[in-house]
């Protein structure tokens, strides 16, 4: 497969082949099935001179983020995954190795990554955001956008990049309108957000490209607060909150729902396109009914799980997952891509059969941080690639599967590119 080219200036020092996928481009990455082989929870050594541990195991993922000892808060806890070499020496001459905990009192509005009692508090103001019947109205709506796009891309002819022309747009309509922000802006907050979770760039160019992704969000904030619309942030500004959002909240909520709320849903519709047209069988399953994918968008999020590179969390005291203890302070990775393959949960699990039994994945993770925009997503991927393939008749790829260049080293997994044809 077609890789993204290595950089030496990854800010994780993971090390890079971890997310390497040599065979496949659904299948969990060799080197990451490997540290599963040697066991459920294995420490690993960084670039940087410092050690984290994967997690790869199902109910060991499940135990570590639905246990409240590993801590969320990296700004309160330094991850070893951020570290420079200087800063790993400097924490392994404190005593123990181990650097003491930042204070608990936070300001901010990053809610991913809060720990009790700041994150409940903002993740129930956000919930009464994303209602049942506000996500049930957008159903029709998203349907309406995604035959859009495609008529727009059968005007133009029976080719396509189905990663420019549709699976990105979809979503970042849909996210735009539920933040109120304006759709001619998106080639602006689309072009940061990609510098900001591109790991293969330079630190400092993924600090200047979120520093300026915050702008834009505070830009949106000032407006809001003058003239508040039917929209998510409006509602967070303008309803009877006590204590009310300071600015600084309201902007980081703003870009965390911005960006996740566009860019993992994109990867997940073209990465999912792509993995209906290499299997053709599943293809022909949702061509001849497309209701296969009410249930087939939970394998299809099993399957191939693109949030490869995370969650984190941070072990606040000595503890045990599985038979292996973890240190005080210890950085702790979920491999969820083969956590959602395992063996004893799922029969054959590195088939795609939309037809599966539906069970619980991990694709939205699990615990006091599942996915605020579940709902969402599945709405967009159901809808999304049920309009694609029924209104695209033959579709199929233009480039060899080989050449399609991979997302490996993003903080989500996906395509950078889909060339398509149709009938």
């Amino acid at each position: 497969m077609k890789a993204t080219p290595r950089n030496t200036n990854l800010q994780r020092p993971i090390p890079p082949e971890i997310f390497e996928r040599n065979g496949c481009p659904f299948d969990p990455p060799a080197a990451m099935k490997a540290l599963h082989d040697r066991g459920p929870v294995t420490r690993i050594d960084l670039l940087n001179g410092a050690h984290a541990w994967i997690v790869s195991g199902y109910e060991e993922v499940r135990a570590v983020l639905g246990d409240a000892r590993f801590s969320s808060d990296r700004l309160r806890y330094p991850s070893t995954l951020s570290m420079s070499p200087e800063e790993v020496a400097d924490r392994q001459a404190q005593p123990g190795g181990q650097c003491p905990a930042a204070p608990q009192e936070r300001k901010d509005g990053m809610f991913i990554f809060m720990d009790a009692p700041q994150h409940p508090r903002l993740r129930r103001l956000l919930s009464g955001q994303f209602t049942v019947k506000r996500m049930k109205h957008l159903e029709d709506h998203v349907r309406e956008l995604a035959v859009q796009l495609i008529d727009v891309m059968r005007a133009d002819g029976t080719q396509a990049d189905l990663v420019k022309d549709f699976a990105l747009p979809l979503p970042s309509l849909v996210i735009c309108e539920l933040l109120g922000v304006d759709y001619a802006d998106r080639t602006e907050f689309h072009h940061r957000t990609a510098i900001a979770l591109d790991l293969s760039r330079p630190s400092e160019e993924r600090r200047q490209a979120s520093g300026e992704l915050r702008q834009f969000m505070a830009r949106l904030v000032g407006a809001k607060r003058r003239h508040p619309g039917d929209d998510i942030i409006s509602g967070l500004i303008h309803d009877d909150y006590d204590p009310p959002l300071t600015d600084r909240q309201l902007v980081d909520i703003a870009t965390t729902l911005l960006s996740a709320g566009h860019e993992t849903t994109a990867n997940m519709l073209a990465l999912s396109a792509f993995a209906l047209l290499e299997n053709p069988d599943q293809l022909a399953r949702v061509c001849d009914d497309p209701t296969v994918l009410d249930n087939g968008v939970e394998e299809l999020l099993r399957y191939l799980s693109v949030f490869h590179n995370g969650p984190t969390r941070f072990a606040t005291e000595d503890l045990t997952v599985g038979d292996v203890t973890i240190p005080a302070g210890d950085t702790v990775v979920m491999a969820v891509p083969v956590a959602n393959r395992n063996e004893q949960r799922w029969p054959e699990p590195d088939r795609l059969d939309l037809t599966r039994p539906r069970t619980s994945h991990l694709a939205f993770g699990h615990g006091a941080h599942l996915c605020l925009g579940q709902q969402l997503a599945r709405v967009e991927l159901r809808t999304g690639l049920a309009e694609l393939i029924t209104r695209l008749p033959g579709l199929r790829l233009t480039t060899p599967a080989g050449e399609i260049p991979l997302r490996e080293q993003m903080v989500v997994y996906g395509v950078h590119s889909l060339p398509v044809a149709w009938n």
